[in-house]
């Protein structure tokens, strides 16, 4: 965890070892919405080493990147769950990203503006949903940087995250050709989503252009019947969709050592990615 705090654009790069993960702003002046908002992000301790992150009005991207002998060129931006009232950094983000990295995948912990925060000005719609677009053209404007293939750049959401996913699926389209900001030409189209265990999937709407969809969820959590609705939904969209719906599991598993089946879910993820050729190098 102090690499992760320390190795951040805060600092020089020399204070960062290969391999270890970096920060970066996704508005270097300052996120929209967020002017005059200059309170530090706050790390809680939870039990068993893990952390929830609070106070978040610079957004980023934490970047894993896989070693180049690994690397497939697909890149994932995670957005970690915690009810828009926090983030579940570890279990949902930074152990996510990692293990992303260790298979070949760059992954991207994206730190999004909490909109039902005590005292927050923020929205989902407006303001955690543009973090997640504009996480996916930031990683799009450093595809050559991080090793990146900006057709095979999806995002996935856990729970709360999984509605920033959404808006990114819905939303995203073509880049500002001719803008001022770089990041702002590139186009922000998730190419896939995976929504895990996702709020808001009941009643949510798909279209024929929703990229294509990985489901998780376990049926003994609330979440179960959205999944399922949601599948039911993309499939007469016409969408490419998987639904795995695991006996038990509960809510917010994440990585966290849960027993089999529901721990090997990202083995599954990462073959279905294999499956729809996201991990096939061009």
């Amino acid at each position: 965890m102090l690499r992760k705090i320390l190795c951040t654009f805060l600092l020089l790069p020399a204070l960062c070892l290969a391999g270890d993960p970096l920060s970066v702003p996704l508005w270097p002046k300052g996120a929209p919405g967020s002017e005059g908002k200059t309170e530090q992000e706050v790390m809680i301790p939870r039990a068993g080493d893990e952390h929830t992150l609070v106070k978040i009005h610079n957004p980023s991207l934490t970047v894993y990147l896989p070693a180049k002998e690994k690397n497939t060129g697909a890149a994932i931006i995670v957005a970690p769950g915690g009810g828009h009232r926090h983030l579940a950094i570890d279990h949902e983000g930074f152990d996510v990203a990692q293990w992303l990295a260790d298979h070949g995948i760059a992954g991207l912990v994206l730190k999004y503006r909490l909109a039902r925060e005590e005292g927050s000005t923020y929205t989902v719609e407006e303001h955690a949903g543009a973090d997640g677009l504009r996480g996916i053209r930031l990683a799009r404007s450093r595809t050559k940087e991080w090793g990146i293939d900006p057709e095979r750049v999806g995002i996935m959401g856990f729970s709360a995250g999984g509605q920033v996913a959404m808006i990114a699926g819905a939303r995203g389209g073509a880049g500002a050709e001719g803008a001022a900001d770089a990041v702002e030409r590139e186009n922000s189209r998730p190419a896939f989503m995976a929504l895990v265990y996702s709020g808001g999937t009941r009643n949510a709407t798909f279209s024929k252009d929703t990229p294509p969809t990985f489901l998780l969820v376990a049926q003994d959590d609330g979440a179960s019947a959205g999944a399922a609705s949601a599948y039911l939904a993309l499939k007469e969209a016409g969408v490419p969709v998987e639904l795995h719906i695991y006996a038990a599991g509960g809510h917010g598993f994440g990585m966290r050592n849960r027993p089999l089946p529901v721990s090997k879910w990202p083995n599954v993820f990462r073959d279905w990615l294999d499956s729809q050729g996201f991990l096939k190098k061009h």
